[in-house]
């Protein structure tokens, strides 16, 4: 059972950066996907950030191109999104998740990073 740990999440007014974290419990994403989603009160999880763990098929949501970044840190098995210029609109409880290669579902999730960005 892969286990993902979020941390990183807090208040930052608007223009701000924060960093979050995602610690594996297990180096087998070699072969994953690895993502980060968001998930605003009363809406829909979206996809924010999603890519191979070896920095491959990098894809950013339209809304955070250009102020998100998706890195990891293959010695700390920690995959990480550097958020720059927040805007309260990102704010939104934050999840790592991941998938084998070849599955369409991720499938693995942590319990989630809460973001607020105040105006």
């Amino acid at each position: 059972q892969v286990q993902l740990v979020e941390s990183g999440g807090g208040l930052v007014q608007a223009g701000g950066s924060l960093r979050l974290s995602c610690a594996a419990s297990e180096r087998t994403f070699s072969t994953y996907y690895m993502g980060w989603f968001r998930q605003a009160p009363g809406k829909e999880r979206d996809v924010v950030a999603t890519f191979t763990w070896n920095g491959a098929n990098t894809r950013y949501a339209d809304s955070v191109k250009g102020r998100f970044t998706i890195s990891r840190d293959n010695a700390k098995n920690t995959v990480y999104l550097q958020m720059n210029n927040l805007k309260p609109e990102d704010t939104a409880a934050y999840y790592c998740a991941a998938r084998p290669l070849g599955i369409s579902d991720y499938i693995y999730w942590g319990q989630g990073t809460q973001v607020t960005v105040s105006s």
